[in-house]
């Protein structure tokens, strides 16, 4: 199956940590990468807008000394989210310091800009766009992407609600880049899994918010733990946009789960300074692959223990 160069022979899994809102940061993002996974951030975590360019320096020098000092070791590349919607006013100037540091994978969500695609191409960097259906997907392929994330039923942020068995099949009949798996995985054999599946990736977010790296509060990381599939709530009240969300948090915050107000497309902002996204900074997202989240471990030891379930389940299912 294809695999940009970038990612070959630097993964101890083929596992893309996901980006998340405020949860991932440099910490995160450069404890997945020494571990031997794709780390990767929203541009808009880093506020104010010239902290962009400090986050990436910092990750860039951090990963070259330990790449230096551990020759043995695979170091995978990081990545940087760029929500490519018109209300996101950074999106030029994020995509101008993506560009002069040559970040060698961006993630667009929303719409797959061609101009963001040609960039990244200039500097010889991929571009993975993240769908839920198919219409999406046939525009990211006609973009130029490099690689389509399949977010499917199941994932947390704001997935989809088809089964990963169509959609995977459908996007590989028309698509020959990389695919990468999201949906409900939290171990690594869901990576395998994955690659059974036809995919190329597995990208798991909602397994790393419970690490003691990730940027959260321990009450979210807590409730992480604590929740199953059945506390997952699928709402589009609070960015316009359905997406997954934990039943404590929006209880916390004194709704009812069950009682949603729908929300509004129009409602969607990605400025960084929405009143309306402070007002939901306490609503918790998650995936369905809460309930197999058992313990806050460092990342090192979270991707060890996957890799050691990714290996004995090959070698189960190789005799």
């Amino acid at each position: 199956m294809p695999l940009p160069a970038c990612l070959k022979g630097n993964l101890r899994i083929p596992v893309i940590g996901a980006p998340m809102f405020i949860v991932s940061g440099p910490e995160l993002v450069i404890a997945q990468c020494k571990a031997g996974i794709v780390g990767s951030f929203p541009a808009l975590n880093a506020r104010p807008q010239k902290n962009l360019n400090e986050w990436i320096v910092r990750i860039k020098d951090e990963l070259g000394a330990y790449a230096e000092e551990h020759p043995d070791k695979p170091v995978a590349p990081y990545a940087v989210n760029q929500i490519a919607h018109m209300s996101n006013i950074r999106l030029r100037a994020d995509m101008k310091t993506c560009v002069k540091h040559e970040v060698p994978i961006i993630i667009t969500s929303l719409r797959p800009p061609a101009e963001i695609v040609e960039a990244v191409h200039g500097y010889g960097g991929v571009v993975f766009h993240d769908i839920i259906n198919m219409r999406h997907a046939r525009k990211a392929m006609e973009q130029g992407v490099d690689g389509i994330i399949t977010v499917c039923a199941g994932a947390g942020g704001h997935a989809g609600t088809t089964s990963p068995f169509a959609l995977v099949k459908e996007v590989r009949e028309e698509f020959n880049g990389a695919i990468i798996l999201s949906g409900s995985m939290s171990r690594g054999n869901d990576a395998l899994a994955a690659q059974a599946m036809g995919a190329d990736l597995a990208y798991i977010g909602t397994r790393f918010i419970a690490t003691e790296e990730a940027n959260a509060p321990d009450e979210y990381k807590q409730m992480i733990v604590d929740s199953t599939s059945a506390d997952i709530v699928y709402s589009s009240l609070f960015t316009g946009v359905h997406g997954s969300y934990l039943r404590g948090s929006i209880e916390n915050a004194g709704m009812d789960p069950d009682n949603l107000a729908e929300g509004k497309k129009s409602i969607m902002n990605f400025s960084g300074t929405s009143s309306k996204a402070k007002a939901w900074k306490d609503i918790w997202g998650a995936g369905q692959g809460v309930g197999s989240v058992a313990d806050i471990p460092s990342v090192e030891t979270l991707v060890l223990r996957m890799e050691q379930e990714y290996q004995a389940s090959k070698d189960q299912l190789t005799g």
